[in-house]
């Protein structure tokens, strides 16, 4: 079942990924202009923009929209699943292996091998919670940091040094200007203080952490905090990038 589970998955991944690749030579016109590998690179930052959107609307839903996850309710929070939340976890390790697999195949073009780490870990806890029902909670709280994708997207370097931005003839319009402080505060927002908010929530609720099998616990406190590290050091790049940003503006 889990073998034809990722393996829609990955058929879906890449049929989305087809369709990035015919929407964009119809709506940007430097798309046409741009060599093999430079496509491969915008379709995937297309893809995975598209990934994020997705599990960010379900981790707010299921995070803020429901009792799924409320205090209110009787029995450890680490143990509580349903079937939506187990179905979108299932869509993200799809997701995720089909990235790592692109990752790899085209390495280093797609991200290095803080890519890997990143992708590794990832894919691990949100499988294992998918498959166990375990810490979905912690694992939704962290999927929200996806948030920030389309804004990295969009302005991140791609293949060549070609932002997304610069493609679209957008650099030197407020809209370049707006998405890097956008990404700013949304990468604080959702990748610092979210963070630190799960650590938080960890150590207030460690006594239902702590009934989890031992495979679990040890993720809860690894993958969030290995993560931690690396965001709040791209979250240092970010901050001098919108500085530069702001000082040829001024």
């Amino acid at each position: 079942m889990l073998y034809r589970a990722n393996h829609c998955n990955r058929t879906k991944y890449f049929l989305a990924y087809d369709l990035t690749r015919i929407l964009s030579s119809f709506y940007f016109k430097g798309y046409s202009s741009l060599t093999k590998i430079q496509h491969v690179e915008w379709n995937n930052r297309g893809m995975s923009s598209a990934h994020a959107i997705f599990i960010t609307a379900i981790s707010l839903y299921l995070v803020i929209s429901t009792d799924l996850f409320s205090d209110h309710l009787k029995g450890p929070i680490t143990f509580r699943n349903s079937i939506i939340s187990t179905f979108a976890l299932g869509v993200s390790v799809g997701y995720f292996i089909s990235d790592l697999a692109m990752i790899f195949w085209l390495y280093p073009s797609l991200g290095g091998m803080e890519y890997v780490l990143h992708h590794t870990l990832s894919l691990v806890a949100i499988a294992y919670t998918m498959l166990s029902g375990e810490g979905q909670f912690y694992t939704y709280m962290v999927l929200i940091s996806e948030t920030t994708t389309p804004e990295i997207n969009l302005r991140w370097q791609a293949v060549e040094h070609v932002p997304f931005l610069v493609l679209t003839g957008l650099k030197k319009s407020s809209a370049y200007l707006v998405n890097g402080i956008l990404m700013f505060i949304v990468w604080l927002v959702a990748r610092i203080l979210l963070f630190m908010y799960v650590f938080y929530h960890i150590y207030f609720h460690y006594s239902q952490v702590v009934q989890m099998h031992a495979f679990g616990y040890y993720l809860t406190f690894i993958v969030p905090s290995v993560l931690f590290v690396m965001n709040t050091m791209w979250f240092m790049k970010i901050l001098k990038g919108v500085k530069k940003t702001l000082s040829k503006w001024s």
